[in-house]
C-alpha cells in the first residue's frame, strides 16, 4: 500500500504555501481555478453528506468541514502524505484530495516506475469508490480520469488500449465536463487524451477507432488556457500537445509554453512543481 511506501518529501521552501487560518478560503477561487473544487464550509460539507447518504449520517458538517480544509491545507503546502492520508480515512467524502495528493506526488516526487503505477491505480479505485458515492460531482469523474490517464503513461501504448484505459478515461472527462463545463483540467485532459492517442497511434486509426482529432486537442487546451492563463500545467500540457501532434515543427512553439509555465509565480507545492519541471525540461 502507497501510505507504507516512503513518501519524498516536497523539496522547496513551503512557507509561501501555508495558508493558515482565512487564508485558505481567500485564496481558494486562485488555488483551485484549474479543478473547480468546491471550497468545503460546512454547508458544502452538508451537501457532501446528504450526498453519500446512509454512509455518511454519522458525519457532522461542521467537523467534516474542517477537516476537509485541513487536507486542502497539507495539499498546498506540500504535505502530499498528510493530505492523502486525512482524505482516504474520510472515504469517497475525502477522495478528491486524496486522489490529487497520492497523484500530484506520484506524478514528481516517485521515482521507481512500479511504485509509480501502484499509486495511480491506488488513487483511480478511490475515484472510483466517488463516482458511485458522488456521480453528480464532476470531480469524483475527472479525478479517475486523471489517476487512470497518468497509470496509463507508465504503460505501453499497446497495454494501455488492451486494458480499454482510454474510453474508460473520454468517459470520465465527459462526465466532468458534462456537470462542469469550465473545469479547465478536464479540458486540459481532454486536449491531451486527443493529441496522445494520434501522436502514438496516427491520426487516422485513432480518429476511426477512438474518435481522437487534433482540432479537438487545440480547441480544448485553447479553452483551458483561456480559464487559467496563470497555471503552470496549462502551458506545460499545450507544450505537450504540440509535440504529440506536430514533433519538430512545432518545437520552438512548444519551448515557449514551457518558458511560459516556467516564468509563473507557483500558488502552492503543486504549481511550484509543475513550474519546476517546465524549467527542467527547457535546461
Amino acid at each position: 500500500m502507497a501510505a507504507k511506501s516512503a513518501w519524498a518529501p516536497f523539496p522547496h521552501d513551503a512557507k509561501a504555501y501555508a495558508y493558515a487560518g482565512d487564508a485558505l478560503k481567500k485564496a481558494w477561487s486562485r488555488l483551485h481555478a484549474g479543478d473547480a473544487e468546491a471550497f468545503p464550509d460546512a454547508k458544502r460539507a452538508q451537501a457532501l453528506i446528504d450526498a453519500v447518504g446512509k454512509a455518511a449520517k454519522m458525519a457532522k458538517a461542521e467537523t467534516l468541514a474542517t477537516e476537509l480544509q485541513d487536507a486542502w491545507r497539507a495539499f498546498h503546502r506540500g504535505d502530499f502524505k498528510a493530505a492523502f492520508d486525512a482524505g482516504s480515512a474520510l472515504g469517497p467524502l475525502g477522495a478528491s484530495v486524496a486522489v490529487k495528493a497520492i497523484g500530484i506526488h506520484a506524478t514528481y516526487l516517485v521515482d521507481d516506475d512500479a511504485e509509480k503505477l501502484k499509486r495511480f491505480e491506488q488513487a483511480a479505485k478511490l475515484a472510483e469508490a466517488a463516482i458511485k458515492a458522488l456521480p453528480d460531482d464532476a470531480n469524483s469523474h475527472y479525478r479517475h480520469a486523471f489517476a487512470l490517464g497518468r497509470y496509463s503513461q507508465g504503460l505501453s501504448i499497446a497495454k494501455a488500449l488492451k486494458q480499454g484505459i482510454a474510453g474508460k478515461v473520454r468517459e470520465s472527462l465527459d462526465a466532468a465536463l458534462e456537470l462542469a463545463p469550465k473545469h479547465a483540467e478536464a479540458h486540459t485532459a481532454l486536449a491531451l487524451y486527443h493529441a496522445e492517442i494520434i501522436g502514438k497511434i496516427g491520426a487516422m486509426i485513432g480518429g476511426l477507432t477512438y474518435g481522437a482529432k487534433a482540432a479537438e486537442a487545440e480547441s480544448h487546451i485553447k479553452t483551458a488556457l483561456k480559464l487559467t492563463p496563470d497555471s503552470p500545467i496549462a502551458h506545460i500540457e499545450h507544450g505537450n500537445i504540440l509535440m504529440l501532434l506536430y514533433g519538430d515543427k512545432k518545437e520552438d512553439a512548444a519551448a515557449a509554453a514551457y518558458e511560459k509555465a516556467a516564468k509563473l509565480k507557483p500558488q502552492d507545492a503543486m504549481e511550484a512543481l509543475d513550474a519546476g519541471y517546465a524549467k527542467e525540461q527547457l535546461e
